[in-house]
């Protein structure tokens, strides 16, 4: 191990220490409440923090807050998770002022700022004309973003969006996006694929596996 990983590996560990005993108060009033409403109010805190110490301090604390997520991500300055739902794989890098409801993120993608990924594109309902639409409730669903993708400033994502896909800064992506593709515009349309053939479809010649 070479003594920069041993340096990032031990700051990691210090803010992993100073995350827990908010990640406990976090659990605490779940177990008075019974729900997890406090954790925007939790997230919504350390969103405010600047700097690398908000980076580590985020990484740290959705570590243990959210399923399956790393400690080794980068969320940026007032980035906002608005449920505990929410996975975020390795490497995966959030720019600032963000919005991210409930989803899956793969590992090594990229989000611009201002992003805001809805969780579904049912949360509100409208059909009931007795009502006010914010008394109608929805439905909420988690929004898989794969691997290796690429989600441009101010996009807005209401549906899965496959691995290696882009998204162009200011889409809004209504329908699911498949393997390695160029989306833009509001809807969001395909413009063209991102490699010559997906990489799914990719063969590795004989006797190359393992030549390194």
């Amino acid at each position: 191990m070479s003594p920069r990983t041993a340096i990032k590996k031990a700051i990691k560990l210090v803010f992993l220490v100073l995350a827990l005993p908010l990640f406990g108060l976090l659990l605490l009033i779940r177990a008075f409440t019974g729900s997890d409403n406090s954790f925007a109010s939790f997230s919504q805190l350390l969103s405010l923090i600047p700097g690398k110490i908000g980076v580590y301090f985020r990484a740290a604390f959705y570590s243990l807050a959210c399923p399956a997520t790393s400690d080794e991500i980068f969320i940026g300055f007032l980035t906002i998770l608005s449920h505990r739902d929410a996975s975020i794989a390795r490497g995966v890098y959030i720019g600032p002022q963000c919005n991210i409801g409930m989803c899956s993120i793969g590992e090594n993608t990229l989000i611009g700022s201002g992003v805001h990924i809805l969780s579904g594109a049912n949360q509100h309902s409208f059909n009931d004309p007795t009502l006010p639409i914010q008394e109608q409730g929805g439905t909420y669903r988690k929004t898989r973003i794969g691997r290796d993708c690429w989600l441009g400033n101010a996009s807005v994502i209401l549906s899965d969006i496959d691995d290696h896909s882009i998204v162009a800064a200011g889409s809004i992506v209504t329908r699911p996006v498949g393997e390695a593709l160029i989306v833009a515009g509001n809807p969001g349309k395909t413009v063209r694929p991102r490699f010559s053939e997906p990489p799914s479809e990719r063969t590795v010649p004989q006797g190359t596996e393992n030549d390194q």
